[in-house]
């Protein structure tokens, strides 16, 4: 099982263990984070969810050598939720949920912090978002979540530089509530997720659903922008040249290719 469920005190925490591959996300792994939350969601033994990864990473984002499969080979088969189903469960996830990223996350391990009510990052993580070095577009509506969050340029440099962001840079931007040393992450995490649970969950409910509402407009809208050009590039020679060269151990190279 790719994801370790575990609760204590009314907070469910869900462990992506898949430590080998970074925890990067399969079609298993995606179908198993959503079928949780949504669990989650209808458990009324359930407050919060605490969401963390295995090992040295917390998610390295879609595994590639997958994705480099979905985009080669007609007969690969989805999973019943993918990518775009744990999409839906976290946009409709009605409770608090709480994020400790204990290392490395690319990808949607980055761009899940859009829909944290509380972030929790360790001092030795770092996050990237590799869109344009892998040639397609941005995801889980971080386009529009982002700017939110940290403002037009820290998102901007986010979404378009493919670069590494410290732990110290996104609690600067306000992409994570707080920065802990490694070993009092969980802990500092759990203490904080352990406080809203002792609240009333209709209450919680009542609450996150106020703030989240005026914003379901917009993240679906985004999510449909980004997808249609997420259709459009992958696979496209940028997409094509990123997967080759990743399967090959070397650096893509789009200075060749048509603007």
């Amino acid at each position: 099982m790719p994801l370790q469920i575990h609760d204590e005190q009314r907070v469910r925490t869900l462990t992506l263990d898949r430590p080998d591959a970074l925890n990067a996300f399969d079609e298993e792994l995606y179908d198993a984070t959503a079928d949780a939350l949504l669990a989650a969601a209808d458990d009324p033994d359930v407050a919060v969810v605490l969401l963390t990864g295995a090992g040295r990473a917390f998610s390295a984002g879609t595994d590639l050598v997958e994705m480099h499969r979905m985009s080669t080979d007609p007969d690969f088969q989805r999973g019943r939720h993918g990518f775009p189903g744990l999409l839906d469960a976290l946009v409709a996830f009605p409770k608090p949920l709480v994020v400790a990223v204990n290392g490395v996350g690319l990808g949607i391990g980055a761009t899940v912090l859009g829909f944290a009510d509380l972030a929790f990052m360790s001092s030795t993580a770092r996050l990237k978002c590799p869109f344009t070095s892998l040639g397609v577009a941005p995801e889980a509506a971080s386009s529009y979540l982002f700017p939110r969050l940290v403002g037009h340029q820290a998102a901007a440099w986010m979404l378009l530089s493919s670069e590494w962001v410290s732990a110290d840079e996104a609690l600067a931007a306000g992409l994570v509530w707080r920065v802990c040393e490694p070993d009092d992450l969980l802990t500092e995490a759990r203490r904080h997720a352990e406080v809203l649970a002792r609240r009333p969950v209709t209450s919680l409910v009542a609450v996150k659903q106020a703030m989240t509402a005026p914003l379901r407009a917009g993240i679906d809208a985004a999510r449909e922008r980004e997808n249609a050009a997420f259709a459009e590039l992958m696979g496209g020679p940028a997409n094509l040249e990123a997967l080759a060269a990743f399967a090959e151990g070397r650096e893509p190279d789009f200075t060749a290719l048509p603007g």
